[in-house]
């Protein structure tokens, strides 16, 4: 059974993470994801998802970024860097807008993302 907390494993992630909203493929991006993740991010009230900023389960993420990629046509993200730890990665990316933002993933034991959390700069 492998480690799903190894480093090499951990920043393979992050680039699949990548990867799949690259090719604009939600259910691609979902299969990283546990049933019952949450996702905390300012843009959730933005796109009306709740004034929390915080989404749970597959069913709101879906929704929420079905919502997001419909208004984002030329969404692209560009690696930047991954960062570990013994149970999350960081992506460390730039948007098609040429924001930073690091997205702080943590996984379950069995490797899934169980909490996302988009971190912006502050303006």
């Amino acid at each position: 059974m492998p480690d799903h907390h190894e480093p090499a494993l951990l920043a393979a992630l992050g680039r699949d993470w990548i990867a799949a909203w690259n090719a604009r493929d939600l259910e691609r991006v979902l299969t990283l994801y546990a049933e019952d993740a949450e996702m905390t991010s300012d843009r959730i009230p933005a796109l009306g998802f709740g004034a929390s900023g915080t989404v749970r389960g597959k069913d709101q993420l879906r929704a929420y970024w079905g919502t997001a990629l419909a208004k984002l046509p030329e969404l692209h993200f560009e690696l930047i860097d991954l960062y570990v730890s013994p149970d999350s990665v960081v992506v460390f990316y730039q948007n098609e807008r040429g924001k930073k933002i690091c997205e702080y993933l943590r996984l379950d034991a069995a490797g899934k993302i169980v909490q996302g959390s988009a971190n912006h700069l502050v303006a």
